[in-house]
């Protein structure tokens, strides 16, 4: 990450996003196998076996009270996200929810890593006229928000998720 004050709104949101990268990896280097799957409550939302590959809990309404997700349902969950934020600035076509392949937790740290590659691809071939345009992901289209609020989203999203990440591998480790 460059000590280098930004100059531009892409260079301050990729400022941004590696920080955020940064403090993630403390994390995601420390990670075990068998942190992933640790279920830390009764209720939990987790990935499960299936013939072909891993599926997720879900509910399309919020179940109450909401279920604490492990860290292989975030680190899916994340690459759920953040592949199709990535898809919607590109303008390509995304991939719906049950479609997304979970890796395992052998492979979930390189397939996040490989998401991280291809958003910092993304941020960098981000324009000022790319950024005012209109973005109807993860909002609906007349919110009347930008690419630029996708990209703070983004951060703020992969923030979330590595403080919820990393305090369950802290909290399995202290256990």
């Amino acid at each position: 990450m460059s000590d280098a004050a930004p100059t531009d709104r892409t260079g301050l949101l990729r400022w941004q996003f590696e920080l955020t990268w940064a403090l993630f990896e403390y994390h995601l280097e420390r990670l075990e196998d068998d942190d992933f799957l640790w279920e830390p409550a009764a209720l939990t939302w987790t990935l499960h076996p299936a013939a072909d590959g891993w599926e997720p809990d879900w509910a399309d309404t919020e179940p109450d009270p909401v279920p604490v997700p492990t860290i292989a349902w975030l680190t899916w969950h994340l690459g759920w996200w953040w592949s199709t934020a990535a898809a919607h600035v590109r303008g390509r076509e995304t991939v719906d929810r049950a479609d997304v392949r979970w890796p395992g937790p052998g492979a979930a740290v390189e397939w996040l890593r490989g998401h991280r590659d291809d958003w910092v691809a993304v941020l960098d071939g981000l324009t000022d006229a790319d950024l005012d345009a209109p973005s109807a992901y993860p909002w609906p289209a007349d919110a009347g928000l930008t690419v630029a609020h996708l990209a703070a989203w983004v951060n703020a999203e992969l923030m979330k998720n590595a403080a919820e990440i990393g305090q369950l591998r802290l909290a399995r480790a202290a256990a």
